[in-house]
């Protein structure tokens, strides 16, 4: 199968966790990743899902699960999500004294690797790095909660990392989680990125399944354009 140009995840963070494997289903035929944000309450100050709700959302949906890490010692948890199935395992550059060195563990352990930067972290120290990697997230809110207002002012970071992906005919996404909705992808697809994050405006939505085509309908037109 062909990869898609652009990607779009909707993120569980913003969806009922009572109806989890409900709440990915409605979004099966339109999005192309599902998000599933790790919050362990020590690397952010909130807590949501571990490894058993990602071991479960495998089984319930054929989605591909785009796991991001927001905790400590991912060397320590992040091989279990890929050895979970995840497609995609993202943790956050703070949090890791070596990086090249996990991503590798995961890609061995069947998943595609993610590095994460977050708000207040530049992103030139890690542009070297990114040959190790198949996804580079850049948050356009702090790490934490969902709900944020989008900061384009992280659009810079976006834009550095794509001209240093483009230069070295690099194969890797450039991803942006954090305030992506209507009025805010196509800023960031212009920007470069090529994949998006979308809690509140996919599932606080009337049809979540109408939203992730109205995102993508934006960003295709805003690199179109």
């Amino acid at each position: 199968m062909t990869a898609p140009s652009l990607v779009v995840a909707p993120s569980l963070l913003a969806a009922d966790f009572a109806r989890l494997a409900d709440e990915a289903r409605v979004v099966e035929q339109d999005a192309d990743w599902l998000h599933v944000d790790v919050m362990d309450n020590h690397f952010v100050p909130n807590l949501t899902i571990g490894l058993p709700v990602v071991q479960s959302l495998r089984k319930a949906s054929d989605l591909p699960l785009d796991v991001h890490l927001m905790i400590e010692d991912p060397d320590r948890w992040a091989r279990g999500y890929a050895e979970a199935g995840a497609y995609n395992v993202t943790f956050h550059a703070e949090a890791c004294a070596d990086p090249a060195a996990l991503a590798r563990d995961l890609r061995a352990a069947g998943s595609r690797a993610g590095l994460a930067i977050d708000r207040d972290t530049p992103v030139e120290p890690y542009l070297e790095l990114l040959p190790h990697f198949d996804t580079l997230l850049i948050m356009t809110i702090k790490a934490g909660f969902g709900g944020q207002r989008f900061l384009p002012e992280m659009l810079a970071k976006v834009r550095t990392a794509r001209r240093h992906i483009d230069a070295g005919h690099l194969h890797l996404r450039v991803e942006v989680d954090g305030g992506i909705a209507e009025e805010t992808i196509a800023e960031a697809a212009q920007a470069g990125a090529d994949a998006f994050v979308a809690g509140t405006a996919v599932y606080g939505a009337d049809d979540p399944a109408a939203a992730v085509r109205a995102l993508r309908r934006l960003a295709e037109r805003a690199v179109a354009g």
